[in-house]
């Protein structure tokens, strides 16, 4: 088993930037891609970007390529989402996952965090 708690959401303005966090847990996860998603009520949990966790391997979605990174895991296990210049349709709750397959897919992933939500204002 893996957990994930993400932290680190809230409101910002467009423009400004905010880093959230994925504390993992519970197995070697030197294997696995860790990625984030991100879900609007009412619509699918889609693909944000991704990262596996021993090697330098880095995905994005279009609609933040440029915008968001993800560094490389640190010495607690956290894997972070750095966001730059946000736009109000970046909020959203965002969601961490893990996976040794890893993907663009959620049903790629078997291991969730709980959600952090991201409000950006105009």
């Amino acid at each position: 088993q893996v957990q994930l708690v993400e932290s680190g959401g809230g409101l910002v303005q467009a423009g400004d930037s905010l880093r959230l966090s994925c504390a993992a847990s519970g197995r070697t996860l030197t294997r696995y891609t860790m990625a984030w998603f991100r879900q609007a009520p009412g619509q699918e949990r889609e693909f944000v970007a991704a990262r596996t966790w021993g090697g330098s391997s880095t995905y994005y979605a279009d609609s933040v390529k440029g915008r968001f990174t993800i560094p490389r895991a640190n010495a607690k296990n956290t894997v972070d989402l750095q966001m730059n210049s946000l736009k109000p349709e970046d909020t959203d709750v965002y969601y961490c996952a893990a996976d040794t397959r890893g993907g663009w897919s959620t049903g790629d992933y078997d291991y969730w965090g709980q959600g952090t939500q991201v409000t950006v204002s105009s």
